[in-house]
């Protein structure tokens, strides 16, 4: 029984010593991100018509609209990346990028102002 998990070993090690690394060369070489990755919301401020849907339909309320302002606020550390508020926007202002939300020691909230007319 000893005999052949050594020889199970030994060939692992073997394929192994042989193969490319199953890690990558990050932060030399920009990290590889999946097709349907979930990562951060992003906003076209420009399109919005800051009717609130987005906000009304956020789980973990991460989202606020002030409409007399014109400003959309997002708190990323709140933000589940769910999608729900990108499929609930009427003008299809949001949009879910792929990479993850920079970590930070700070909880911050990002605001964005509509531009005048």
């Amino acid at each position: 029984m000893e005999k052949t998990r050594a020889f199970t070993l030994a060939g692992r090690m073997l394929k192994n010593l042989f193969r490319k690394p199953a890690t990558t060369q990050y932060p030399f070489e920009p990290a590889d991100y999946p097709e349907r990755m979930r990562g951060h919301v992003r906003i076209e401020i420009k399109d919005c018509i800051s009717c609130g849907l987005c906000m009304r339909s956020c789980p973990s309320g991460a989202i606020a609209v002030d409409r007399k302002a014109g400003t959309w606020t997002i708190d990323r550390f709140d933000c589940v990346q769910c999608g729900s508020c990108v499929s609930a926007c009427p003008k299809k202002c949001l949009f879910i990028e792929k990479g993850y939300t920079e970590p930070d020691s700070i909880k911050r909230s990002e605001t964005f102002t509509k531009p005048e007319e």
